[in-house]
């Protein structure tokens, strides 16, 4: 995924009611954008960091700068959740996920279980139907370690649950992480942050949920994902 035109670099005054934040420009102008994720985003709002802001000039928005990266820990960070499906797309259509080739047909948001609807669903004449959940993933608390979710997410452990369902119909379910950061070796699920996702993915894997991990390189010239890492289940609290 190539930034086109290129990202503009500022410095984060702040970040706030979720979806705004203040940055100065290189130039010394102040402005205000859209920040396009709903997490708490922790780690990533310290006043005076480095950050890249897109431009746009569409008569339509309200804000012209969007925030899509964040120097953080010595790494470029992505924070835009909207690219977390993109990302994935490309991913799958390489064949960086080797347990997920050989699907004919991508369909995106198709609806499933109770009210939701699944970012992938992978379909070849002869095999089951593979749903796929898509999550974003930036946190990082250890050097090395990626974490999810930042904060609770109830409706995350319900796509947990509804991919249980749809393997125990028949289907294949998986969850993938996409972390917008190449710093990390592995993903491990924030148990103390919220441990209803952490048990709600612990009995997911039970019902044959399958998890895999993509890391990503990040600059301002782009964003790729590369390879997978492992996941650590340290941590997840006993049910």
């Amino acid at each position: 995924m190539i930034f086109d035109p290129p990202l503009v670099p500022a410095r984060l005054v702040q970040r706030y009611k979720r979806f705004l934040f203040d940055a100065i420009l290189d130039g010394g102008a102040p402005i205000t954008g859209f920040c396009p994720n709903t997490g708490s985003m922790r780690g990533l709002t310290t006043p005076g960091s480095r950050i890249w802001i897109s431009l746009h000039d569409s008569p339509t928005r309200k804000y012209r700068h969007m925030l899509e990266m964040v120097e953080a820990d010595g790494t470029m960070v992505g924070i835009n959740a909207a690219f977390a499906n993109r990302l994935a797309e490309e991913a799958l259509v390489a064949g960086l996920v080797p347990a997920l080739s050989g699907y004919g047909r991508l369909r995106r948001e198709q609806r499933y279980g109770n009210r939701s609807r699944i970012d992938f669903l992978l379909c070849e004449p002869g095999r089951p139907d593979c749903y796929v959940e898509v999550k974003n993933v930036h946190f990082v608390r250890e050097c090395g370690v990626a974490e999810f979710p930042d904060t609770v997410t109830v409706r995350g452990a319900r796509h947990l649950e509804e991919l249980g369902d749809a393997v125990e119909a028949g289907h294949r379910a998986v969850m993938l992480y996409v972390v917008q950061r190449q710093d990390c070796e592995r993903l491990r699920l924030c148990s103390d942050l919220d441990p209803r996702y952490a048990a709600a993915f612990r009995r997911a894997a039970g019902r044959g949920v399958e998890a895999y991990v993509l890391r990503c390189r990040v600059t301002p010239a782009e964003i790729v994902a590369t390879d997978l890492i492992g996941m650590d289940e340290a941590g997840l609290p006993a049910l």
